[in-house]
């Protein structure tokens, strides 16, 4: 269905052809038996997280390993603090003392984890640490830092809602932001990349702020069905009396200006984040970087002025996220700066002009692509705009769908 959904899109089309295409017939592997430690470590990351597993494995060998390392650490962290079936004042020692853990051979964590891979992970973070360890002192101690500080914000807004806009910042930051920090480190330690990100601490964070802000804004329905509350109290008290009431029509137009509100307040890192980007010279690093970016601001693009983020589940289209992945990989930082003006312009023009908050969202978006224009030197053209295509891409993709019917019969798309 999503390839069918594509067909209008030409060059989404093309990039599922060749990315797509063998990523939704890859069979989901279960974890093998008898690996080394490392080997098991990679074989659950590729089972846990496919996207994430993705832009790691592409990085230079030097970084993967650490890397990888990092987004375990921090699995299992999330793991002891998302697990509702533990009782607060049980889970707070062990979310505090899980850093220190690292450091400790044969360290395990047990009873936690709300689903199968998440108890094998905590349950055998022995092999985590086995391979942390050998890591280096240079990576150990970023790793061990950054975790150890995610573990005492966590612990704190366990123990408090988010209210306030910077506590909405403060919360982003334990969770996200201090995640951005410590890639910034690794890739200075790797030597991949320049001394500037060893202290870019805040613009690392507000890369980090950006995607969190991103996965908050998006979840609203998921969130509130389980009975958490991400969204900042005193920027949804403005519309509503209860965050619950924006799930019901009736409350339709304060849940969209609320919804405008908050995706407002997420543009503003959007400035840094490029310029974080734009700093960066491997090319695998840049990747690694600007494909979940330009996934964010395509995700805050569908998410616009869109009730269904308060009935359901809002995502770009595959075929989007198979072109960001190919644009980015094929072009690097110009592709970046031309998906990010592409969203950024077509959710510009979506901005209804009674919405409370239309002015400074067109600011901030008007920022976005002048700042895009001025580091490719043009203006790129719009996702709608079909004069831009290729027309031997378009010849290709007839060939190509012709192709695909002819070998796999005239159902083929229907079953996608």
């Amino acid at each position: 269905m999503q390839y069918m959904k594509s067909l209008a899109h030409p060059d989404e089309f093309l990039s599922l052809l060749k990315i797509g295409y063998t990523e939704s017939f890859k069979p989901k592997s279960q974890l093998k038996e008898n690996l080394g430690n490392k080997e098991w470590c990679y074989e659950l990351l590729n089972k846990t997280s496919r996207s994430f597993a993705f832009v790691i494995n592409e990085l230079e060998p030097s970084l993967k390993d650490a890397i990888c390392i990092f987004y375990l650490v921090l699995r299992g962290l999330d793991t002891i603090e998302d697990d509702t079936t533990v009782e607060l004042n049980t889970k707070l020692p062990v979310l505090t003392s899980f850093s220190e853990g690292l450091y400790q051979p044969g360290y395990k964590v047990f009873g936690y984890g709300m689903n199968n891979d998440e108890k094998n992970l905590v349950q055998n973070f022995d092999k985590v640490v086995d391979v942390f360890l050998g890591l280096g002192d240079g990576y150990c101690t970023i790793i061990h830092d950054i975790t150890r500080r995610m573990a005492n914000g966590m612990s704190e807004f366990l123990q408090k809602s988010v209210v306030t806009l910077p506590e909405w910042d403060l919360y982003c930051h334990y969770v996200a932001g201090l995640v951005g920090i410590g890639l910034s480190k690794i890739f200075h330690a790797s030597g991949l990349e320049s001394e500037w990100f060893a202290t870019a601490d805040d613009e690392s964070n507000q890369m980090g702020l950006f995607l969190q802000k991103t996965n908050i804004i998006r979840d609203y329905l998921e969130d509130i069905n389980e009975k958490r509350i991400f969204w900042p109290r005193d920027v949804w008290a403005r519309y509503t009396l209860h965050l619950e009431n924006f799930k019901d029509i009736k409350y339709q137009i304060p849940a969209l200006h609320c919804l405008n509100d908050l995706i407002t307040n997420a543009l503003s890192h959007a400035l840094i984040a490029l310029d974080y980007m734009s700093r960066l010279k491997n090319p695998q690093v840049i990747n690694f970087c600007a494909i979940p970016q330009v996934m964010a601001i395509g995700t805050l693009n569908a998410c616009y002025n869109n009730y269904n983020v308060f009935t359901g589940v809002v995502k770009i289209r595959k075929g989007q996220r198979a072109l960001i992945v190919d644009a980015i990989q094929s072009k690097g930082l110009t592709a970046t700066y031309e998906l990010f003006f592409k969203f950024a312009n077509e959710m510009r023009h979506k901005v209804p002009p009674n919405d409370p908050s239309a002015k400074k969202t067109i600011q901030h978006l008007e920022s976005i692509e002048k700042l895009c224009i001025e580091k490719l030197g043009y203006r790129p053209s719009g996702f709608n705009d079909f004069i831009s295509y290729d027309w031997m891409a378009v010849t290709s993709l007839a060939v190509s769908s012709a192709f695909l019917i002819a070998r796999h019969g005239p159902n083929f798309f229907s079953k996608l």
